[in-house]
């Protein structure tokens, strides 16, 4: 039989199988690109957004005792290249550049009774990464006598800021230390050349001036490497530490667990080869521990979402080969009554088919490459598994129809009765996917993180209960209204009903694409609207006004009434935050005193919000139970508790905290102002220069530029805009499946009077039925699955770490 004859016979059904076919596979190979692409920027971003000190690996060694002091460059430079050669395969790929230090702490200036601290640090860099902008870089130390004693005097360069913050003086020499004393001698002042560098989140301690506790200040002073050699962990706190930074743009998503391993492998061996001396500071499998979940989630409905867009182009291009298979009828027919083996009959719609989806999916495959992204396993399977499902579907279907010869068939007779097998069989998948959907409810979140088999085959169950109940339903109430119409006079509704109600299996079949369909489309819908509902409230949460000024220091008046007078901003509520204490005891509470009627009223029509409030105070879940409060807070004051809040929007959300008037307050000092309007931003940090503003609108544009987020938008959006195209495609050939059967319907009924305006009606009636059966099914199953994955599918990194009442 000559294949390229046939082919060109039927060019049209082969160009539909080519187009469908590449653009299916160029789906399903071209968005696991995309969304990895997303997920590795997602990775690269949280490992960037998190201090240095937490995403990079940082191996310290506490100096207790003279023998294991270093003091010289080269014995810290022969430890760096130990740890280097100590890390995983995973992690040396992941590890670029790095810096050494030793720094004491705690290290008292003499005569301040414990409220300055100067400490000493050597930075192996330091020659790049500061300025000095008064006398010299340090040198090599010297010795004084001090009460009788001979000690080290160590020559420093400060920070500009402890100049002034510590009352520091350059050449002024200062005694460190209580019972091993040095001194420190200021022969320079320097200042870094890049502040916002990540390689200050690892020396804070060098460029600030900080306070561990009230009325405390400490200092980290530069010393050079010729310092090393008086430095000693012997009478004081010192702290070797080598700093490996983690390079994020290399990191990749789906390296994470490998990572998280390699971490902890690497803790060990820096221990094994220390005797326990030296140990593993990082926060990186924290930082990847939180990633993985939210990334198992969004991977999680991304499955969903592709398995169901694989499965329903999968189901057209099917109905595509079935309607070739269905023109090669009589050819096939033929070619077996003349003795053709069964083999032969096989083989032709398997060529015809592979002649179309191979080029195609080959050329889908290929054009996916022009995604950007990584390439992970399933664009390889994807392709494949489209051609097998197109060219297996080509061989078995003639097998099984013409495995007899000359074989006689009626197509105009209903279905035979299933078997008690079979029904059997199709009761059990329906009873066990309702049990699966129960359990799945009952147990909720999983604590293992990855992929959940179970979560991810309930979907399936459910849409195959969903399509075998329908199968099996959707005659009975066509055969209501086929009764209901047979009294009236019209022979059109009559007769298109009744061969809707009798159509074969083979007929409904193609309609039942739209259930996986409509069901993924409709649980898209719901999950997007889900999330951006719950992204909202999150937003308001985490504000708790249209616009939001915070501030360390009070903010004077004259830039309030400036702030009130800037355009665009309606009213202004003042609020001052704080730590408050509890009665007499060590019982601390965070506190906020605002006038609550104006800030309800900024607030009419936000989500969150407070109870009335005029006197006494409001209190969080932990100190419930008390019926009146005593608290310090510029003054003693002892109010009457008036209810509890769960959370005070836009400030605490847990823990002790509590809510008062703001005119309990003696002189309130004004650090927080409450906005409502829609000023420019910029404008008003420049009205209040030590204060952070932030607005309900920006931290909402915040939580959606998220780049997990956004992948899973996008894809919901790509996701249902297929499918709509696949679901117009599968009604077509649904109507063209059934075309030749038509045909001889109505062609017999012409002789009886049917005109054109009544076949058309006759057709719109044999099929709209159940194309309106299986839609509704359709909206059902995609309104159910989000009601059955709900509470196993944690949303909440999507929308600012709020819980998603998924399908609630």
């Amino acid at each position: 039989m000559r294949i390229w004859l046939l082919a060109r016979e039927h060019r049209a059904m082969m160009i539909v199988l080519l187009v469908l076919t590449s653009s299916a596979c160029l789906l399903v190979a071209g968005l696991p690109r995309a969304l990895q692409a997303s997920y590795d920027e997602a990775l690269h971003r949280k490992l960037t957004a998190a201090p240095a000190e937490l995403a990079d690996l940082t191996v310290a060694q506490e100096v207790r005792a003279r023998e294991h002091d270093l003091h010289e460059r080269r014995e810290f430079a022969a430890r760096d290249r130990l740890w280097r050669e100590a890390l995983p395969a995973p992690l040396r790929r992941l590890v670029s550049g790095g810096h050494m230090s030793a720094k004491t702490h705690l290290t008292p200036i003499t005569g301040t009774s414990g409220h300055a601290y100067l400490n000493l640090g050597w930075l192996s860099d330091a020659d790049r990464r500061v300025t000095w902008v008064a006398g010299r870089p340090p040198g090599a130390p010297s010795a004084m006598r001090y009460e009788g004693r001979t000690i080290p005097v160590f020559e420093v360069g400060v920070v500009e800021e402890a100049l002034k913050e510590m009352d520091l003086r350059l050449g002024q020499t200062k005694v460190i230390g209580e019972s091993d004393c040095a001194a420190a001698k200021i022969v320079g002042v320097f200042r870094a050349r890049d502040p916002g560098d990540r390689y200050w989140s690892h020396n804070v301690d060098v460029l600030r001036v900080r306070s561990l506790r009230p009325l405390e200040k400490h200092v980290t002073a530069l010393i050079s490497d010729a310092g090393l050699s008086a430095l000693s962990g012997d009478g004081r706190f010192l702290t070797y530490r080598w700093v490996l930074p983690v390079n994020a743009e290399a990191a990749a998503a789906s390296a994470v667990t490998d990572m998280r391993t390699a971490v902890a492998g690497f803790g060990r061996a820096v221990g094994l080869r220390s005797n326990g001396l030296v140990h593993l500071q990082t926060g990186l499998p924290k930082l990847l521990r939180d990633f993985l979940a939210a990334l198992s989630t969004a991977q999680t409905v991304m499955y969903l979402v592709l398995g169901g867009l694989l499965a329903v182009a999968a189901g057209v291009i099917v109905l595509a080969v079935h309607l070739l298979a269905e023109r090669l009828e009589g050819t096939l027919a033929l070619v077996r009554a003349r003795g053709g083996a069964l083999r032969q009959v096989v083989a032709v719609p398997a060529a015809l088919t592979g002649i179309a989806v191979v080029p195609a999916a080959a050329a889908g495959y290929a054009l996916s490459f022009l995604v950007p992204g990584p390439v992970p396993p399933i664009v390889h399977a994807g392709p494949p598994l489209v051609v097998l499902a197109a060219i297996g579907y080509a061989a078995l279907r003639p097998a099984f129809v013409h495995r007899l010869p000359l074989r006689e068939r009626r197509d105009d007779l209903v279905a035979a009765r299933p078997t008690a097998r079979r029904v059997t069989l199709e009761v059990l998948v329906v009873v066990l996917a309702l049990a699966g959907a129960y359990l799945l409810r009952a147990r909720g979140l999983g604590e293992a993180t990855g992929q959940d088999p179970f979560l991810l085959v309930m979907p399936v169950a459910l849409t195959v209960a969903v399509a075998l109940v329908l199968l099996r339903c959707y005659p009975y109430p066509l055969r209501l209204a086929v009764r209901l119409v047979a009294r009236s006079r019209a022979a059109v509704p009559f007769l298109g009903l009744t061969r809707a109600a009798r159509a074969r299996p083979a007929g409904v079949l193609p309609v039942l694409i739209l259930l996986p369909a409509l069901g993924v489309s409709v649980f898209a819908a719901v999950v997007s609207d889900d999330v951006a509902r719950t992204q909202w409230l999150a937003s308001w949460q985490r504000t708790g006004a249209p616009i939001k000024i915070t501030s360390d220091i009070e903010i004077p008046q004259d830039a309030i009434e400036r702030v009130r007078t800037t355009p665009g901003v309606r009213e202004v509520v003042l609020a001052q935050t704080g730590e408050v204490q509890i009665g007499y005891g060590g019982e601390r509470a965070q506190a906020i005193a605002v006038d609550v009627a104006q800030w309800r009223r900024i607030l009419h029509d936000a989500p969150v919000g407070l109870p009335a409030l005029t006197d006494g105070v409001l209190v969080s879940p932990a100190l419930r139970g008390r019926d009146t409060l005593e608290i310090g807070w510029q003054s003693r004051l002892k109010l009457p508790v008036r209810g509890v809040v769960e959370s005070v929007p836009g400030f605490f959300d847990e823990g002790r905290s509590l809510v008062v008037p703001i005119g309990v307050q003696l002189r309130p000092a004004v650090n927080t102002l409450l906005i409502d309007g829609n000023a420019a931003l910029s404008e008003l940090a420049r009205l209040v220069p030590s204060g952070t503003v932030t607005s309900q609108d920006s931290e909402l544009a915040a939580i959606r530029d998220d780049p997990l987020t956004s992948a899973v938008r996008r894809s919901f959006v790509v996701v249902t805009a297929a499918l709509a195209a696949y679901v117009l495609i599968a009604v077509v050939l649904a109507l063209l499946v059934g075309a030749p059967e038509r045909a001889r319907a109505v062609s017999f009924l012409r002789t009886l009077g049917l005109s054109d305006r009544q076949a058309r009606r006759l057709t719109v009636l044999e099929v709209l039925p159940v194309v309106l059966v299986t839609a509704v099914a359709g909206l059902g199953l995609g309104v159910l699955l989000p009601y059955v994955l709900g509470p196993a599918v944690d949303l909440s990194p999507y929308a600012g770490d709020l819980p998603v009442d998924l399908g609630g």
